[in-house]
């Protein structure tokens, strides 16, 4: 029978998740499998790769062939080059001893790979999130000094134009006034030679 190492889907639309396994390759890749050996999950980053490499192994000793994306995950978590060595050792190149400390150094290299990563992308997030908060900070002072500016702008107009009205009304109440003096002082003049008139008319 034919066995293959491949993905079987899970997970909602747009947010997949995957479960590696064991399955003969004329069944449906959602289908009937032989063992489950671990989970792959994209949408985190790093992405979560969780792998049982005893059982890997031995599905690789025995044959069964991946594919190419689990070729990369089985590769990735070391099972490949555990498998290689694992060869070496069947062939006498080297004994287990040997196998097992090339794997450790190999094992130790790539957490310190992974851990690099991991600690890159952190400060890369801190570093978005700080200058996201800096460009908020520096819209939301402009936004102020902008209003700041509009209000005394237009508190400076209503004074300028209270100003010219507070002038214009004494001007208007005096003018009257003066014209009207001397109209008062003329009438008891125009009627004085009247009076005096009639005087040796009556005589």
């Amino acid at each position: 029978m034919p066995t293959r190492i491949r993905l079987q889907r899970k997970g909602k639309k747009g947010r997949p998740y995957y479960h590696l396994v064991v399955a003969d390759s004329r069944a449906p890749r959602d289908g009937k499998y032989i063992e489950r050996i671990g989970a792959y999950d994209p949408n985190q980053n790093p992405a979560f790769i969780e792998v049982n490499t005893d059982k890997a192994l031995d599905w690789l000793q025995k044959g069964a062939q991946p594919s190419d994306t689990c070729r990369a995950i089985l590769s990735y978590t070391g099972v490949v080059y555990k498998n290689h060595l694992a060869n070496g050792v069947k062939k006498g190149a080297f004994d287990q001893a040997e196998a097992e400390r090339r794997f450790d150094i190999w094992k130790n290299e790539k957490t310190t790979k992974i851990e690099g990563k991991k600690s890159k992308l952190a400060q890369g997030a801190e570093a978005a999130q700080k200058a996201r908060i800096e460009a908020e900070t520096k819209k939301a002072a402009d936004h102020a000094a902008a209003l700041s500016a509009k209000l005394a702008a237009a508190s400076a107009t209503e004074t300028a134009a209270a100003e010219p009205a507070a002038e214009e009304t004494p001007a208007t109440e005096e003018a009257p006034a003066a014209e009207e003096a001397p109209a008062a002082e003329e009438a008891p003049a125009a009627e004085a030679p009247a009076a005096e008139g009639t005087e040796p008319a009556a005589e």
